[in-house]
């Protein structure tokens, strides 16, 4: 018997539409998969299609056994797509295990990425801005980073026959291999595992804070200690990193959604509705000498820039999305991060501003919260800032597990390219495990983690605001000198020029301060 060709001709179906093959996946779900290309797409023709060629005009002359075979085909190609090459290896990854996403999971899981604790220090920044500064900057950077997450969201599938399922495959081929790797993985690898590492400190310090309000003069003479509070806290969030896919915890992320949406009005709400201190003012934080106030200038335009995240997970969240050309993902991809982006302007400028007007330049380090505390805890009802730490609580445990996902799909990357097969649920929860307990550790040996707000945005501010622009230019090519080539490049420029002046000011600002900065300080 001759040996089958390793590709064979795609066999057409009989009916009009075909669904889209699947692939079973090791969690037991099913991936919607597109059909494997047997060549290169062609770079000339631009607007080439799949089904470009099958036009009425060249139907028209040909009979109808053969026309009805083309039309078969024609429907067959549109539902299948762009022809996507496929990797084996994606079907076993937490990120493109499952494609069955949709636009309700594009907005929550770039509302939970795009908003949490990081918000609640934008009145610190206003401090040191004022009125007029702290609003401009705030409103240019939102508009900024909804335009760069538009241009991550039309890249993801920029080359016909490919998807670019995450930031570091779209860095390698918009800069080269070598070179995106140098750009892109630092930064996206602080904000996925960085970010989840601040998460347990601030989830600890906050359940510290809620076992307090809520235990009162009841509590026993030998409480935990905070850093007891937050081994409690990575141990709830290795339970829910269980889950084995970025589709499957779509209600986690709902879950954090809707807990940043509450706190963050109950934040504000709770602060314009109190007497006002006495000694407030609304003028600049003054300081002895100009470059001082320069650089704690630049360290709260740091701190606005640190306050936009979500960007590192933009194509990650793309990736578990069906794309058909005739239903290419971009389309709920950005319809729902359209709604997510709404929610987090009526949520940002809010906390900004509420709290800004609430306490002025008393502001405390640590934001909103610390400021609710030491100003209003005996006037609020217990049972109200009791559910306020509650919902940080909530929305730290659900922001903790999709910041993680890109680490857990990095070491299940490694493990089934050597072992060429994927990762049982043994090794799965294995590496979740220890994750967890890494995060853990690297948060009790650098507590001050969660106080490096202006440097982080300053050191990850690429990420979200210059390397959108420079991709845009290198891999569509618009024409040269024409308005979005220098919009981009200037666009790109301006956000690394920000990167370097946030992250000097970053650097004074720790300096200065000694490291004693926290986002939550229990009282004594």
């Amino acid at each position: 018997m001759e040996e089958r060709p390793e590709t064979e001709l795609i066999s057409i179906p009989a009916t009009p539409r075909a669904s889209t093959p699947e692939i079973l996946t090791p969690s037991g779900q099913r991936s919607p998969r597109g059909i494997s290309s047997t060549g290169p797409a062609s770079k000339e023709a631009k607007s080439w299609t799949p089904t470009s060629f099958i036009s009425p005009r060249f139907l028209s002359p040909i009979g109808t056994p053969m026309k009805r075979v083309l039309v078969n085909m024609k429907g067959y190609l549109e539902e299948v797509g762009h022809l996507t090459k496929l990797n084996p290896q994606d079907a076993w990854l937490p990120i493109t295990e499952s494609r069955n996403g949709n636009a309700h999971y594009s907005a929550f899981h770039n509302l939970n990425a795009g908003f949490g604790f990081q918000a609640l220090v934008l009145p610190v920044a206003f401090s040191f801005l004022g009125w007029s500064w702290g609003i401009i900057s705030l409103t240019i950077a939102y508009f900024w980073q909804l335009y760069t997450l538009w241009i991550l969201v039309r890249l993801h599938e920029a080359v016909p026959g490919k998807r670019y399922n995450r930031y570091v495959e779209l860095a390698q081929a918009a800069f080269g291999e070598r070179l995106g790797v140098w750009l892109a993985l630092f930064p996206t690898v602080y904000l996925s595992a960085g970010t989840a590492t601040a998460l347990i400190l601030i989830g600890g310090e906050t359940m510290k804070l809620f076992f307090q309000i809520v235990c009162g003069p009841l509590c026993s003479s030998n409480p935990l200690t905070t850093v007891e509070w937050y081994l409690v806290f990575t141990s709830l969030c290795i339970v829910l990193s269980q889950l084995p896919n970025l589709n499957s915890i779509a209600g986690l992320s709902l879950v954090g959604a809707v807990t940043a949406i509450i706190y963050s009005t109950m934040a504000w709400v709770l602060s314009v509705s109190q007497q006002r201190p006495p000694s407030i003012s609304y003028e600049p934080i003054g300081l002895p000498s100009f470059s001082a106030s320069l650089f704690s200038f630049l360290n709260a335009l740091g701190i606005i820039a640190f306050a936009f995240r979500g960007h590192n997970l933009a194509l990650e969240i793309q990736a578990t999305m069906p794309s058909t050309f005739k239903h290419p993902a971009h389309v709920p991809m950005w319809k729902g991060a359209k709604v997510a982006y709404c929610f987090i302007a009526m949520c940002l400028f809010p906390v900004a501003i509420g709290g800004f007007w609430a306490y002025g330049n008393l502001m405390p380090s640590g934001g909103i919260l610390n400021a609710l505390f030491a100003f209003h805890s005996h006037d609020i009802p217990r049972g109200l800032l009791a559910m306020t730490f509650l919902l940080v609580v909530f929305n730290c445990l659900s922001s903790f597990q999709i910041y993680s996902m890109p680490a857990f799909d990095s070491f299940e990357a490694g493990y089934t390219s050597r072992t060429n097969r994927p990762c049982s649920i043994w090794v799965r929860s294995g590496f979740r495990v220890f994750y967890g307990f890494v995060s853990f550790f690297i948060g009790v040996a650098l507590p001050f983690l969660s106080s490096l707000a202006g440097l982080l945005g300053g050191l990850t501010l690429p990420v979200t605001f210059a390397y959108p622009c420079f991709m845009w230019v290198l891999i569509k090519k618009p024409t040269k000198y024409s308005f979005s080539w220098y919009f981009n490049w200037i666009l790109g420029w301006l956000g690394v020029a920000f990167s370097l002046a946030f992250s000097i000011g970053g650097i004074w600002s720790i300096v200065n301060s000694g490291l004693k900065l926290k986002f939550f300080k229990p009282p004594n």
